[in-house]
């Protein structure tokens, strides 16, 4: 588990070795179900603040070094070529960042289906969501019915 002493020293640490110090800025976002974004339009890197103490240190290490490979690379190059090369060069060993769960905990939104099911989410569904543990294609008969978490 990662402490945020620890995730912004090693922030630190890679904007420096990767020459993006001064230009680029680290911050900590309240961001549950992803743990890492780069954002060009602000010149930031931010991390969750929820998810990074539930990751281990190599854990957030990768994912800082796959948002230094997007700094890098540029607005447009998305996780293309120019990106892969990039990352690959910097360290970052490619494939998923993290096996961390989104924090379920912070939902505001909890749905049930006629099975039993439980469904969270982070925003209330604009439209019926049908049960997709029940059936993997819109069924009305599995319809979740919602409730606000108090």
């Amino acid at each position: 588990m990662a402490d945020e002493t620890w995730v912004e020293q090693e922030a630190v640490r890679l904007f420096g070795a990767h020459q993006i110090a001064g230009t680029w800025s680290f911050r900590f976002d309240r961001a549950t179900t992803r743990l890492g974004q780069c954002d060009h339009r602000t010149q930031s890197i931010s991390v969750s603040r929820y998810l990074t103490e539930k990751a281990t240190a190599d854990e957030v290490t990768q994912v800082l070094l796959h948002e230094i490979a997007h700094a890098l690379a540029g607005p447009r190059a998305a996780h293309g070529p120019k990106w892969r090369a990039i990352a690959r060069e910097i360290g970052y060993e490619g494939g998923r960042t993290h096996t961390v769960e989104p924090a379920h905990d912070r939902a505001k939104w909890v749905g049930e289906c006629p099975s039993g099911h439980e469904i969270v989410r982070f925003r209330r569904p604009g439209k019926p969501v049908s049960c997709a543990k029940c059936d993997r294609s819109f069924n009305t008969s599995y319809l979740i019915s919602w409730r606000a978490r108090t």
